[in-house]
């Protein structure tokens, strides 16, 4: 065991599904419980791309001193059973347990058993705006992009079990709950204790980053979760890398094979599979002095972990336009809060602005090495290769 943590103990025991879940747990552990080893579960999902990510976050985590227990939580119709039973004994004997994805079903079966009085949910994205939302509101736990729609059977017969996990996250005389996030909170729930999260292991372990003069774009997963049209979303990626010379598309985990080959042909863009975190990523560099996103969790970290760095990050809204017509109806707010509420960004117009004349060379209006145009508002407070081959 690493020095960096003690005895690993029955005191504190991690559920995570995500790199980025098991990053943010190496934060807590780093500002919060410096010096203890905790016992981190992987839930392992069947996706190869988040697998390769979380073998390789799981490996940063022996080195910070943890002890890491991988789960085939998704490997066969049994799995399930076999994973809650091997992990009752844990749980009963936990005295705190932290968790990324109080959304999971995962999770809620997993809270229905621990009798831990010290809960912690750590960061998993927007979805943590939303989950602190509903607590404070009282309402059900259901992901944002689904909200709005008719529950389905399985949600009919997981409610009880829903409902169960939502009282144990309520805090009460027995109960501490703490929320560790990086996300804005314009609702915080009675009782709850929110703690910052800045990444400041991030910071610590990597960097500072080689910046380069160009810009890099950041993929999303809207297509996959079918919020935007795939059409409009090729299009909305080819406007803005022209507009601001991006030569990178780093690729979100979950976005498909097929549409990373045709956005790589029709833009030219280096489609760029990251085998960490995009935090990790950008923190260790190179990366572009400008990098471009849609709204995500990204325009809320990436200036924390590069707090200190030149680089600065633009967010383009979503048009309207671009939303299917299967899209939740909070889908459109949802996003527009999600850009609205981060701080040190630059806000872009859904449709990318005509690049200025460049002074140096006005017959190359984009070229990459000319700072990247803007019509914002100032800031407030694996697979590589351009034919994804």
């Amino acid at each position: 065991m690493s020095p960096r943590a003690g005895n690993a103990g029955p005191h504190t025991l991690a559920f995570v599904e995500s790199p980025v879940q098991l990053l943010n747990v190496l934060e807590w552990a780093h500002a919060h419980a410096p010096g203890v080893g905790l016992t981190l579960v992987v839930l392992s999902p069947v996706d190869p791309m988040t697998r390769g990510q979380l073998r390789r976050m799981s490996d940063l985590a022996r080195d910070e001193g943890h002890q890491v227990r991988w789960e085939e939580a998704r490997g066969g119709p049994l799995a399930p059973f076999q994973t809650i039973g091997g992990l009752s004994g844990l749980l009963r004997r936990a005295r705190r347990v932290v968790l990324g994805d109080p959304f999971s079903r995962y999770v809620q079966l997993l809270l229905t058993i621990t009798r831990a009085r010290d809960l912690v949910v750590v960061d998993d994205g927007t979805a943590t705006m939303e989950f602190v939302g509903q607590l404070a509101r009282g309402e059900r736990l259901v992901r944002w992009h689904r909200k709005g729609g008719r529950p389905g059977p399985r949600d009919v017969v997981f409610a009880p079990v829903s409902a169960s996990a939502r009282r144990r996250l309520t805090p009460g005389e027995r109960r501490r709950i703490e929320i560790f996030s990086s996300m804005p909170m314009e609702e915080t729930p009675a009782g709850v204790t929110v703690r910052p999260h800045t990444f400041a292991w991030t910071r610590t372990r990597f960097g500072p980053p080689r910046i380069t003069k160009g810009a890099d774009m950041v993929g999303t997963s809207l297509v996959e979760t079918g919020v935007v049209d795939d059409g409009r979303y090729l299009e909305a990626v080819q406007t803005l890398a022209s507009a601001h010379g991006a030569t990178r598309y780093f690729a979100h985990r979950r976005e498909s094979t097929d549409k990373l080959h045709r956005l790589a042909a029709a833009t030219g863009l280096e489609i760029v599979r990251p085998e960490l975190p995009l935090e990790l990523i950008a923190r260790r560099g190179p990366i572009g002095r400008t990098v471009l996103s849609f709204p995500s969790t990204v325009v809320h970290t990436l200036p924390l972990a590069l707090s200190g760095t030149e680089v600065r990050v633009a967010v383009c809204d979503i048009d309207p336009a671009w939303l299917t017509e299967n899209a939740s109806p909070r889908a459109q707010g949802f996003l527009s809060g999600v850009t609205g509420t981060a701080r040190d960004v630059h806000r872009l117009s859904p449709t990318a602005p005509t690049p200025a004349p460049n002074p140096v060379n006005p017959a190359s209006p984009s070229d990459p090495t000319a700072p990247a145009p803007f019509t914002a508002t100032p800031p407030s407070a694996g697979l590589v290769g351009p034919a994804a081959s």
